[in-house]
């Protein structure tokens, strides 16, 4: 189960290794990137070393986050994580490498880690948040077959400051059959 991989046509999303360091840290210097997901600044190699090592890989260990990168045809594309609740619920969150951006990574690697998700922990609900404006999670969260529910005030923090988030969820009675893992 913790060292599953999921498929999705094109693509597979693995669990992380320390060979990913390098291209986290590449990553997370991209404008747009940091503009939406709450990064330290300057993004050092020891803060990508530290995501990938110990929020990851050992996350993934104590089975309260599974973290997955996503591959596009064998070149490393996104990530999408899945964090494990109390009661049957769980989040989601994704980022895609701007190389990758505009071809359905997001929208299809978070659709088959929630059916993964949901048929692996008997889970009921996946929630979704991102920052009001950002835009692109939020298609790719409705793409995906999230419902947007609204918007929570001051519910994430962000750069220093509370900022206004936009939420939704996905229920297990909203998914069809049919993921793959392997």
């Amino acid at each position: 189960m913790r060292d599953s991989s999921i498929r999705a046509g094109r693509l597979t999303s693995r669990p992380f290794t320390t060979d990913d360091i390098a291209w986290v840290h590449e990553v997370s210097q991209d404008a747009e990137l940091r503009r939406w997901v709450e990064l330290p600044s300057p993004y050092r190699w020891e803060d990508a070393a530290y995501f990938v090592e110990h929020l990851a890989i050992e996350g993934r260990r104590s089975g309260q986050r599974m973290e997955f990168l996503v591959e596009e045809d064998g070149v490393r594309s996104g990530r999408v994580g899945v964090w494990l609740g109390t009661n049957g619920i769980a989040e989601v969150g994704y980022w895609v490498d701007p190389r990758a951006r505009g071809r359905g990574v997001a929208t299809a690697s978070v659709r088959a880690a929630c059916e993964w998700a949901f048929a692996t922990f008997g889970l009921e609900i996946i929630e979704w948040r991102c920052e009001v404006g950002n835009t692109a999670s939020r298609r790719v969260a409705e793409k995906a077959g999230f419902v947007v529910e609204g918007t929570l005030r001051k519910r994430l923090f962000h750069r220093g400051r509370r900022v206004d988030a936009w939420v939704g969820s996905l229920t297990r009675d909203e998914l069809g059959d049919g993921f793959a893992s392997s």
